[in-house]
């Protein structure tokens, strides 16, 4: 196996390879405004730690959000097109899972990124086994990923452990924030988490991208079609 994995849902654009038992090279950049733009270098140069070339890879997957809808489809577009390129399945993974699966908690925990307009994406975890313990990190999600105002969810947050950028940023709701957890997506985690289910045998979800809102850019409500006579 070398799995490519690449994530454009959070301000990071990180980009990892996996040759089935460790990751090989990562990149990783924080720039909310330029996915498309540090997305390609990226890829190149993972590839270059590697010593690799592009057709060597066997499996892609993407993180398929939630995240703003701009950039998360960066990453879904980049994906779907090196698959065709190259021949090889491209499968999805849900971005706030492989943060859950970066931030080495087991007890019940939140996942929150910042999804803007003063809300944020988040879902809550258990997992295992402890780290350190020598048994492969396990990760379950127990709901589904929601978009909400941090006041709407302040009782079922306040004092659960907590990561990610949405939980920094509403720490005074998210009171049980872990400061030393992963703020951003890392692509290293997520290809780690791809490989570990598919060599389980497991399915892993199609490339499609969960948005959970509307996008920001929309046709006006009394926009007119004006044809000609």
């Amino acid at each position: 196996m070398l799995l490519l994995a690449l994530d454009t849902a959070t301000p990071a654009v990180t980009v990892a390879l996996h040759d089935g038992t460790r990751v090989l090279a990562e990149s990783r950049q924080v720039d909310a405004r330029r996915h498309g733009e540090l997305l390609l270098p990226a890829v190149d140069r993972v590839l270059a730690e590697a010593g690799l070339k592009l057709d060597a890879i066997s499996d892609i997957v993407v993180g398929v959000g939630p995240g703003p809808y701009t950039g998360l489809r960066v990453g879904l577009v980049t994906a779907a097109t090196f698959g065709s390129a190259l021949g090889v399945p491209v499968h999805g993974l849900c971005t706030l899972d492989g943060l859950a699966y970066a931030s080495g908690l087991t007890e019940p925990f939140v996942v929150a990124t910042d999804a803007r307009r003063k809300e944020v994406y988040w879902a809550r975890y258990e997992a295992g086994p402890a780290p350190g313990s020598g048994a492969p990190r396990t990760i379950t999600r127990l709901t589904e990923p929601a978009v909400d105002r941090p006041a709407d969810i302040a009782d079922q947050v306040a004092g659960v452990p907590a990561v990610g950028a949405g939980a920094l940023l509403y720490d005074t709701v998210f009171t049980g924030v872990r400061r030393e957890g992963p703020e951003h997506q890392s692509a290293g985690a997520l290809a780690t988490l791809a490989a570990g289910k598919l060599a389980a045998g497991e399915e892993l979800p199609p490339p499609q991208p969960m948005y959970l809102r509307r996008p920001d850019a929309q046709v006006p409500a009394n926009y007119k079609v004006v044809t000609p006579q």
